[in-house]
């Protein structure tokens, strides 16, 4: 007996019939309200044999499925498509993130040309700091000239004391 918390039951035992079984139609699988179409049934009250209607061709609705026509938006029918008919010139459509990412980067391309320009806001302050800074060098290097041009008078100066 296997130790455990749950008991096996043996209501999960399944029995199968016979190919004998099936073709006579007594097979212990098919409940008994499943029998075979009598030769009577096919056969009207006159015994003409009755052509079946366009309501056994219809599926059955449940409730009022039947009298509202309901179309889902989300109920999409596949389409298989064979490998010869897929035509390889077709541009396909990009999904969001392809879109998202190209237009990143056009947006970054056109803000890279305006600052080579020097049109953004960004841009303006830079070229201002640059020339201020190049000011400052030229000022600087003015400034040691003059320096270097003093030193060496004094040195001048001194030699001929």
């Amino acid at each position: 007996m296997a130790k455990g918390r749950f008991k096996h039951k043996p209501t999960g035992e399944r029995s199968f019939s016979s190919p004998e079984d099936i073709a006579a139609g007594t097979s212990a699988g098919r409940p008994k309200t499943f029998a075979k179409h009598d030769e009577k049934d096919v056969y009207s009250r006159r015994g003409e044999p009755e052509e079946e209607s366009e309501d056994f061709m219809k599926p059955k609705h449940k409730g009022i499925e039947g009298l509202i026509e309901i179309e889902n938006p989300n109920l999409v029918k596949t389409k298989n498509v064979k490998a010869k008919d897929i035509d390889i010139g077709k541009p396909t459509d990009m999904s969001r993130r392809e879109r998202e990412d190209l237009d990143k980067q056009k947006s970054h391309e056109r803000h890279m040309k305006l600052q080579e320009q020097g049109k953004t806001e960004q841009a303006r302050k830079d070229l201002e700091r640059l020339t201020i800074i190049r000011q400052q060098r030229a000022e600087a290097t003015k400034k040691r000239e003059e320096e270097k041009a003093a030193k060496e008078e004094r040195k001048a100066n001194k030699a001929l004391k």
